[in-house]
């Protein structure tokens, strides 16, 4: 009985050991794939150096689509298609001006429109300037105090949180709803301080919201440098009553039609089963889009071009999708779920890089305990790779709509102190992104999806 039971843990310890080596030689020639076999560095120079940057409804996301389809179709995957999706048209017209006329100085300040925002009158406004700290501070002046006033939101990026991406999430409110609650009180205009750490001359664009308000409620709205917005506040405390003068000539069109690019291997065992990698194509128009999301898109495509270039065949259905306009919409997104609902589709599994192509540092998970404990079991397969983040929290904006039974969705997360100096602004371009710190995060990405496949998830 005693040798029964000896053997029995024997057999069991070395299918357990035989597994652990299995998985990371897998692991090995992931990462040996993407280091000295990977297309994604020269995909991302094409998408930035020869297309540029891709608003929605730009000529540049229309090149982006055809190039990334055309690029797909290269790896010989069973799929490649396009998604219809109708998207908003915004263009920024001519280079925005701002400057306060201080007796004979003129000080002139960096600004760019917040994407969506409304255009000035064509001669530009000017009016007294009033500075708040909060979308609370608004509230509470009231319509007295901000009636006929450019309204200047001026928090900074708290530079107290380690997570880069925390200190967005406390002061973003003021750009996406700034323009929205001043207007409701009679502003004139808003002008809001870039969500940059650093200190620059770099503006830092972004969407802005104006709800359901009226149209004659919406008002101009601009980003300010941070270099600008302390320049902009000291000026005002030697001259409270300083007026500022700004112009912009964006407009808005009507929707247009683009796409959802779209590739994928079919499952060996479980077609039905449909695991989701991705980013988003649109990018703003300031830069060329390489941190956010060029990044992110082609790290996806490079994630099934390593599975063909090591021969491995996933069990469950390995779909790419490249998401066109997360930045001022998400349409991609939510067009990309209403067809899975449509179509039935069962998805398990779905894995976004929408945080730059810096060094990978691990994975933010959502999922039940089961699940994120799965997940997190991996971690020693990872230490070799310099992964060791696994945390619950935000997965992605596009896979956010998505939702089937049972789903696990997880965000790439990269080393991000450096991320918000490029995020928005005119130097998110190529020459900021470090070829092997893409190249590992494309590996991060597929040696996570190779374990999900193997393993499946939890229920």
């Amino acid at each position: 009985m005693k040798k029964s039971i000896v053997l029995a843990a024997l057999l069991f310890g070395g299918i357990t050991v035989f597994a652990q080596t299995k998985d990371e030689q897998a692991l090995k020639d992931i990462y040996k794939s993407s280091l000295t076999n990977a297309k994604c560095y020269p995909w991302l120079e094409h998408l930035s150096n020869t297309i540029g940057s891709r608003l929605s409804g730009s000529t540049g996301a229309d090149k982006a689509v055809l190039y990334t389809k055309a690029q797909l179709e290269t790896l010989g995957l069973d799929k490649v298609y396009l998604q219809e999706v109708m998207v908003p048209k915004w263009v920024r017209g001519e280079k925005e001006i701002a400057y306060l006329q201080m007796g004979k100085q003129k000080i002139t300040f960096p600004i760019c429109a917040l994407g969506g925002s409304v255009a000035t009158p064509k001669k530009g406004l000017q009016a007294p300037i009033l500075e708040v700290n909060s979308l609370e501070e608004l509230t509470a002046l009231g319509e007295a105090k901000v009636k006929g006033k450019i309204i200047f939101f001026n928090r900074p990026m708290n530079p107290e949180f380690i997570e880069t991406f925390k200190a967005y999430g406390s002061c973003v409110d003021q750009r996406s709803s700034g323009a929205r609650e001043a207007g409701k009180l009679g502003a004139l205009a808003v002008i809001v301080r870039s969500m940059n750490l650093r200190l620059d001359d770099l503006p830092h664009t972004g969407a802005t919201n104006y709800g359901d308000i009226a149209k004659e409620q919406r008002i101009p709205a601009a980003a300010i440098s941070t270099n600008g917005a302390e320049l902009l506040s000291k000026s005002l405390k030697q001259n409270p009553n300083a007026a500022l003068y700004f112009k912009q000539s964006c407009e808005t069109f009507d929707d247009v039609l683009s796409y959802n690019v779209v590739g994928e291997i079919t499952g060996s065992e479980h077609p039905e089963r449909i695991m989701v990698v991705g980013g988003h194509l649109d990018s703003w128009d300031l830069g060329d889009g390489s941190h956010d999301d060029g990044a992110g898109c082609v790290q996806s495509m490079e994630v099934l071009n390593i599975f063909k270039n090591i021969g491995y065949k996933p069990k469950n259905t390995l779909r790419v999708v490249l998401f066109m306009n997360e930045e001022n919409g998400v349409r991609g997104g939510k067009e990309y779920e209403t067809q899975s609902n449509k179509n039935n589709e069962n998805h398990i599994f779905a894995l976004e890089s929408d945080s730059g192509g810096f060094s990978p540092r691990g994975f933010s998970i959502e999922a039940d305990e089961a699940n994120f404990n799965k997940i997190s079991s991996w971690s020693t397969l990872f230490e070799p790779y310099l992964i060791h983040k696994f945390v619950k929290g935000h997965s992605g904006v596009d896979i956010g709509p998505l939702q089937s039974n049972h789903i696990v969705k997880v965000g790439l997360q990269p080393d991000s102190q450096r991320y918000f100096d490029y995020h928005h602004a005119a130097n998110d371009t190529f020459d900021a992104v470090n070829k092997r710190e893409l190249e590992l995060g494309a590996a991060a990405m597929a040696s996570l999806l190779y374990l999900m496949d193997q393993n499946g998830i939890a229920k």
